[in-house]
């Protein structure tokens, strides 16, 4: 169990967002504490799945998985999220101390750190920190940014600037965090139930957000450029260009 201890640690103006997967209610919501008194803005959640639900309305900088979870475990979890955001921080924090365990957690799970229980709150506080700082510089110059604040997007390019409405940064958001950055339609659909008192939107409404969307990222790409959003047949869309989250 991790013991907290006062801190004057600090994360600076723009706070760093983590999300905590923990099944230790009692674990969880002590990491929540010490997060948010060191400036981040803290997701906690005790599984895989209810992690999906947060990562497809929110944008994260850095996980903190445990390895033991319900359903999919951290592991599965770690490479999952490796494969979908390859510059994200991942800390995987668990009470695995075998040494077959740490060098799965980096080979098979892409984690960036391996801490082992009880790990000192000061230590995870300066860990997340230095993530941090890497995460915020990995921005390739052929990538686009996603401004979650003014809701702007970016391009590699002069000019290319999109402003977006509230629900197309919500899709855009949703697939750049995906698997595969792809989901299916229902899913997409289901993003909106808590817009508007609505129970989600139609196939056919999200049909046509997702043409204004790529018809905006056409008028300002070059002539051959592919197509941001692309179609899955049967299932639902997937983005195709680099996005990062600004």
């Amino acid at each position: 169990m991790i013991q907290l201890k006062s801190s004057s640690l600090k994360t600076g103006s723009s706070p760093l967002v983590v999300a905590l997967v923990e099944d230790d209610r009692l674990l969880r919501e002590e990491i929540v504490v010490h997060l948010q008194a060191n400036g981040f803005t803290v997701h906690a959640v005790n599984s895989a799945a209810a992690l999906d639900d947060v990562m497809a309305r929110e944008a994260i900088d850095l996980y903190v998985l445990d390895l033991n979870l319900p359903g999919e475990n951290g592991l599965s979890l770690s490479r999952r999220i490796r494969q979908s955001l390859p510059a994200a921080g991942i800390v995987i924090m668990t009470a695995r101390v075998a040494l077959q365990d740490r060098i799965s957690g980096y080979q098979e799970g892409g984690a960036d750190i391996y801490l082992t229980k009880p790990a000192a709150p000061d230590e995870l506080v300066l860990v997340l920190m230095s993530l941090g700082r890497r995460i915020k510089k990995t921005a390739g110059t052929d990538e686009w940014s996603l401004r979650l604040r003014d809701r702007t997007l970016l391009g590699p390019q002069p000019g290319q600037k999109l402003r977006l409405t509230h629900r197309e940064k919500t899709l855009l958001l949703a697939l750049i965090q995906a698997k595969g950055r792809a989901l299916s339609s229902g899913v997409l659909c289901d993003l909106y139930a808590d817009d508007d008192a609505e129970q989600s939107i139609s196939k056919h409404a999200l049909e046509e957000m997702v043409a204004r969307l790529r018809k905006k990222f056409k008028d300002v790409q070059s002539a051959g450029d592919e197509a941001a959003i692309k179609s899955v047949w049967g299932q639902g869309y997937e983005l195709c260009l680099p996005i990062n989250l600004a």
